[in-house]
C-alpha cells in the first residue's frame, strides 16, 4: 500500500492512461478523484477504484473551457480538503487536425495549447500551494515523447508537450525543499483511443495497413498498455521516490531514448 490514505486527483481519468493511473493508485491504497467529460467513462472508473476498496470521487468538468478551471478548483476543495498527488493527464491529441506548420488549424493550435500546457499550470498553481504547506506533494503531468523531438503534421501537440516539461523542471526547481516533486512522464504508443485516432491518419498518409504502422512505432514493435505507464506513475506517486524530481521519464518501448 504505497500510497495509503493519500488523496489523488487524475484528469482525463475516464479512460486510457488516465484510467488506469486511478485504478493502479486505487490499489495502492489512495483515495481518487476522477475528472473527466464522459459520465460513463468517469462512473466506470470510478466503480473499478471502489472495488478496490478506496473511495472514488466522479467530478465532471470540460477543461477547454477557460471559465471553468476556478469552479471545478472550488468543487474539489469541497469535496476533499486537500489533495496529495496531482496527475495532470487530460489533454488533445493530433489525429484531429494533422497538418503542416503553414497549413495549421489557429483554433485547434489554441485549444491544443491550453489543455496540453495552460491547464496543466493552472492547476498546479492551485494545488500546489496546500502541498507545500503540508511539507509533501507530488505533481505528475503526462507529457509525449514527442516533447523531446519533432512530430510531423503534429506541431501543436509537440509544442505543448515541449512546453510540459520545461514547466515541469521550472516547478520543481521551485519546489525542491519543500517536499514536494514535480515529475513529467513520456509515453510513446500507448494502446489508447487518442492513439488510434493518430495511427489511423498516419496510416492512410503513408499508404500501409494499421498493423504495420503499430509495429514500425518503437523497436518493440508492439503498443505498450496503459498500465506500464501506471506503474511509474506509483512509483513517482510513493515516499520512495523523494529525491527524485525535475525529470521527464520516456515509457515507449525504446522509440525515445534519451
Amino acid at each position: 500500500m504505497k500510497l495509503k490514505d493519500r488523496v489523488a486527483l487524475v484528469t482525463g481519468g475516464g479512460r486510457g492512461i488516465g484510467q488506469a493511473i486511478a485504478i493502479a493508485f486505487a490499489e495502492e491504497g489512495a483515495d481518487v478523484i476522477v475528472a473527466a467529460r464522459s459520465v460513463d467513462e468517469r462512473e466506470e472508473t470510478v466503480q473499478r477504484i471502489e472495488a478496490t476498496g478506496r473511495k472514488g470521487i466522479a467530478v465532471p468538468v470540460d477543461l477547454s473551457q477557460g471559465e471553468t478551471i476556478a469552479s471545478f478548483v472550488e468543487t474539489i476543495a469541497s469535496r476533499r480538503p486537500a489533495v496529495d498527488i496531482l496527475v495532470n493527464n487530460a489533454g488533445i491529441g493530433s489525429g484531429m487536425n494533422a497538418k503542416l506548420v503553414v497549413d495549421f488549424d489557429d483554433d485547434f493550435w489554441d485549444t491544443s495549447i491550453r489543455l496540453n500546457l495552460t491547464v496543466p499550470y493552472l492547476l498546479s498553481k492551485a494545488f500546489m500551494p496546500s502541498m507545500i504547506e503540508a511539507g509533501w506533494g507530488r505533481v505528475i503531468n503526462i507529457s509525449s515523447v514527442v516533447g523531446k523531438m519533432g512530430f510531423l503534421t503534429g506541431a501543436a501537440y509537440s509544442a505543448s508537450k515541449h512546453g510540459l516539461i520545461g514547466l515541469t523542471r521550472t516547478a520543481a526547481l521551485e519546489t525542491a525543499t519543500t517536499g514536494v516533486t514535480v515529475n513529467a512522464i513520456c509515453p510513446g504508443p500507448i494502446r489508447t483511443p487518442m492513439l488510434a485516432r493518430r495511427i489511423q491518419v498516419t496510416a492512410e498518409m503513408n499508404n500501409v495497413s494499421i498493423e504495420q504502422m503499430e509495429k514500425s512505432l518503437n523497436p518493440m514493435q508492439r503498443l505498450l498498455e496503459p498500465e506500464e505507464v501506471a506503474s511509474l506513475a506509483v512509483f513517482l506517486a510513493a515516499d520512495s521516490a523523494k529525491s527524485i524530481t525535475g525529470q521527464s521519464y520516456n515509457v515507449s518501448g525504446g522509440m525515445v531514448v534519451h
